[in-house]
Parts: structure tokens; sequence; C-alpha cells
């Protein structure tokens, strides 16, 4: 299982992003503006910048000429204030969202020098905490101590297929390939993954197959392609075409289809509350998609 990239931002670093943000500061030509400074982590990000530049803090949001925060990752926090306060810039001491970030902060799992733990852990505890809080429970009681520690690990292995590429494990092999021009299949590989809409589980099948074109590959890959592409944020519709794609894109074959039967625990545990319901999604290419018998038979493969 490999971990996601972490950077630990140091203060030094701190301090040259916080020159940088002073550049695109004075560059808004405002005198001694009022500025907001974003909960929890714009505070300390504007405590920085005021090292190098000049302006009032303000306790409401509503009196400020400048929102300051300490990152712009997904952009959700910048397009909440911007909507409800039009006109007013949103600054951040590393913009993700900016083609001129730096690429040390582009990607991966920062933590600012404010979210390290005394121990040295990771700030995901830290908000896995918080949402023990949220729902209503005590962080503190005896089962749920080490409760943060564990679900940080589940989440990493849950998703580890982001840091896994499928062409790596697909290996394919010509010897047992002769005259192989009939479809193999391998079916109901058992498949868990999380819908990207509410975190929630996914848990269902797949079947994979494809028709050889003088190349095979081990069978036991077609599951690790699974679990790669389910072992991601996903909605069922994209995760039946990354599976058929790769296999197909890396393998050649003749045709190759995948079919995922799957219940989502979205629309079981919550929402419309529709326990036992299965979705089912068919990915085809080549043969599978163009001649109508293959497809049948697919079909009626996967079903059976």
């Amino acid at each position: 299982m490999s971990l996601p990239k972490i950077k630990k931002i140091t203060h030094k670093e701190i301090q040259a992003l916080a020159v940088r943000l002073s550049a695109t500061f004075s560059a808004l030509g405002l005198i001694y503006p009022r500025v907001y400074a974003i909960p929890r982590g714009g505070i300390p990000a504007a405590y920085a910048l005021h090292t190098y530049t000049h302006f009032e803090l303000v306790n409401d949001p509503a009196e400020a000429e400048v929102f300051i925060d300490d990152i712009i990752d997904s952009g959700n926090t910048m397009r909440r204030y911007s909507d409800q306060f039009p006109g007013i810039p949103f600054l951040a001491l590393i913009d993700r969202t900016d083609i001129d970030c730096p690429a040390d902060y582009k990607t991966g799992w920062l933590i600012f020098p404010w979210e390290d733990s005394v121990e040295g852990e990771t700030s995901i505890t830290d908000h896995i905490t918080r949402l023990i809080q949220y729902v209503g429970d005590d962080p503190t009681r005896q089962g749920l101590i080490e409760t943060p520690a564990r679900v940080a690990k589940a989440w990493n292995e849950w998703c580890d297929g982001y840091s896994q590429n499928p062409a790596d494990i697909l290996k394919v092999f010509e010897d047992g390939a002769e005259d192989c021009d009939e479809m193999v299949v391998v079916k109901d590989i058992p498949l868990y993954s999380h819908c990207e809409h509410h975190l929630a589980a996914i848990f269902g099948t797949a079947t994979v197959a494809y028709i050889p074109n003088g190349k095979i590959v081990g069978l036991s890959k077609l599951s690790r392609l699974v679990d790669i592409y389910a072992h991601r944020l996903q909605v069922q519709e994209r995760l039946t075409n990354q599976i058929v794609s790769a296999l197909f894109d890396n393998l050649q074959p003749i045709g190759a289809g995948v079919m995922i039967k799957a219940r989502h625990l979205c629309m079981e545990s919550r929402g419309i509350n529709r326990q036992g319901s299965i979705t089912v999604t068919t990915a085809l290419r080549g043969a599978f998609r163009s001649d109508p018998k293959v497809r049948a038979e697919f079909y009626e493969m996967a079903k059976a």
C-alpha cells in the first residue's frame, strides 16, 4: 500500500510564500485595506502576510476589502465567500487554481505548521476528530480514542488506487495465446468503492471479458485492475468505463467488455432510502460494441 504524497510546509517556506503573496496584495493598489482572515487557516496566513505589508484585520467579513486564506484547493471556500461578497479579492498563501502555483504545492496532502500535532501526526486525524464532534459524540471516550488514526489508515487503503498505474499490472503474454480467439471472462469479481458525492460505500461485483488478439493477461490482473479504479472516489458509470478502457488500451484485444452490478449506500442509507436496489452498468469496446453476436454472448455470460 502506497502512502499519499505528504508535504510538511516549514516556517521558512511560509515566510517565502508570504513574501510572494505580498506582491499580489500590493498589486491590488489598496491603501491600508480591511482584511478578513478566513477561519482557521487564514488567520495565521494573515499574520504571516502582515509582516510584509500593511492592512487592518477585521472580525466581520462584511467589512472586508480583501479575504485571506492559507490555501485555495478545490475553490469551494473561495466560491462561498465570493458568492456572498461579490467583487472582493480572495487571496491565499497557496492557490492551486492558479497556473503559476509552485509545483511543490500543486498536488498531494499539504500540512501547514499550524496544522501539525506535537506528535508529528498528519492533520487528517484532527479533521476526523472534528467529524466525530460534529455528529455529536465525544472523541475522548474510550471507544473513540484511537478511531481517528484507524479511519485515516482505512481511507488510505480504500483509496490506494490513486497511487497505482494500470499499465504496471497489465503484463501481457503471447505464450499461451496461440489460437485463442474466444471470449475470456472473469465473473463476479468482488468490488468495493466509495461514491464521490457522499463518500458512502459502493459494493458489488464486476465481470470483465475480452477476446485476445495474440496476447493474454494473467487472470488475477483483471481483479487487480478492478481494484485500482474501485479504490478511488467514484461514480459507477465512470468506474465501468475506466476499467474497460484500461484493458482495451493496454491489451489491444479484438474487443472488451465490463459489467458492474453494485449497491450504493448513499441511496440505501439516506435520501430516498431504497434498500437492496442494484445498479447495473456496462461498457463495451471493439467487437463487443460493433458485433451484435459478441455483445449478446457477453451479456448472456455476465448475467448467467
